[in-house]
Formats: structure tokens, C-alpha cells, sequence
């Protein structure tokens, strides 16, 4: 399967500008809830996920991940979500979504290079 997904988010409460990218995806894009991430921005862990749309000023809705062609690494790993791109926070938060809630992060997608890090 070989099918292309156009990716642009505007900027948002939620994250800033990201123009528009062409990803060339492997398989089916498949929900998903968590992530374990290892970057120098945000603490080290696991981290539930959701896709974040404009509809009601931010509220949440699916996150998706599809393995994507990458000329570099031959294949990564694309997580993205709605209109405003994604949101997570640490597994371990029990605060609810929200654009003011600290502890919580959001960015246009996520591209990820090892697929041990996704999780279903």
C-alpha cells in the first residue's frame, strides 16, 4: 500500500505554524493512546496522546500513527492528529485536556524513529 498524506497545521492555542508537509505513508494510519518519548524538550516517559481539533475552541479527538517514508532513515514514524495538530502529558497526569493545563504539551505531529516507542 502506498498512498500520500498531506500534512499542514496552522497556528493555534496549541502549537505553532507547521507548513504543510507531503508524507508518503506504508500502511493504514491505526489509532492511538500512548507514546514513550526520550527528547531533550520533554521529560522522559510515557505519554498519553490525543489528536487536538478547533471544534469548541480545542477539544480533543483521534490521535493516528502510520509508518512513513523517510529518504534519511528509510522509515519513521508519524503521529498526528486533528486541525491543531497533537497533544500529550505523562501517562501519570490525571489532569483533563485543556490548552491551560500545565504538564501537558502540543505540537502540529510527532515523527518518531523507533517503532518500540509507539504504543498501542
Amino acid at each position: 500500500m502506498t498512498q500520500n498524506l498531506y500534512l499542514e497545521v496552522e497556528e493555534n492555542q496549541n502549537c505553532t505554524y507547521m507548513p504543510g508537509h507531503l508524507y508518503e505513508i506504508k500502511k493504514e494510519p491505526i489509532l492511538i493512546n500512548y507514546i514513550r518519548l526520550e527528547l531533550p524538550d520533554y521529560p522522559n516517559g510515557i505519554y498519553e496522546i490525543t489528536g487536538w481539533s478547533s471544534k469548541e475552541d480545542g477539544s480533543t479527538c483521534s490521535a493516528l500513527y502510520t509508518p512513513v517514508s523517510d529518504s534519511g532513515q528509510g522509515s519513521s514514524h508519524l503521529i498526528y492528529g486533528g486541525d491543531w495538530g497533537v497533544r500529550f502529558k505523562l501517562k501519570t497526569d490525571q489532569s483533563n485536556w485543556g490548552i491551560s493545563e500545565k504538564g501537558q504539551y502540543g505540537e502540529p505531529y510527532l515523527i518518531l524513529l523507533n517503532e518500540e516507542d509507539i504504543l498501542l
